[in-house]
């Protein structure tokens, strides 16, 4: 299983309990509208599932979790600081006014001089601003996504419209 076709739920912050209970940070909201009776944990790189006996959300952003087979604290300590993640299928379908610059993350930057440029590989959120991150002829360009470059947006097709600065592409090409 590979964690593209799966995404991120949350963390497992800590445990609860000496039964195996762990306390879940999630990531979005409406977790507890999605039907699943498994999550995938990743570790060492990989995704194991883990099937829940129970789950309960006692507050906005958290879960407490007992897994099947993990009935004690020590079973569950292996656990911390583990990302959690579900299939795509199960993920909840954004609003139009949900929409971030977070969610451009594989969609093609398309330059309005260049052409395609290539899948945006990652966004990266710094304090002054966010970054993409693209694959143009074999090597990694960043470009700041903001209102000065991004021309548009086709959410349905997954594209991003850019206009580049000018000599930008010729930094990362040098």
């Amino acid at each position: 299983m590979k964690t593209e076709d799966h995404f991120r739920v949350g963390t497992i912050l800590k445990t609860k309990g000496l039964k195996g209970e762990v306390q879940l940070y999630v990531d979005f909201e409406g977790l507890e509208a999605i039907k699943f009776n498994a999550v995938f944990v990743e570790i060492a790189g990989k995704l194991v599932p883990f099937f829940i006996s129970s789950i309960k959300y006692p507050q906005k952003g958290q879960a407490y979790i007992y897994f099947e087979d993990v009935d004690s604290v020590e079973k569950a300590s292996v656990l911390v600081k583990k990302d959690v993640y579900l299939p795509n299928k199960l993920k909840p379908k954004k609003k139009k006014e949900e929409f971030t610059l977070k969610d451009v993350k594989g969609f093609i930057a398309i330059d309005e001089t260049h052409g395609e440029l290539g899948e945006i590989t990652d966004v990266l959120e710094y304090p002054q601003q966010v970054i993409a991150s693209v694959r143009y002829n074999n090597r990694e360009v960043l470009f700041p996504l903001n209102e000065a470059i991004i021309t548009g947006i086709n959410a349905e097709d997954g594209e991003l419209y850019v206009n580049l600065p000018e000599g930008l592409l010729d930094i990362y090409m040098e």
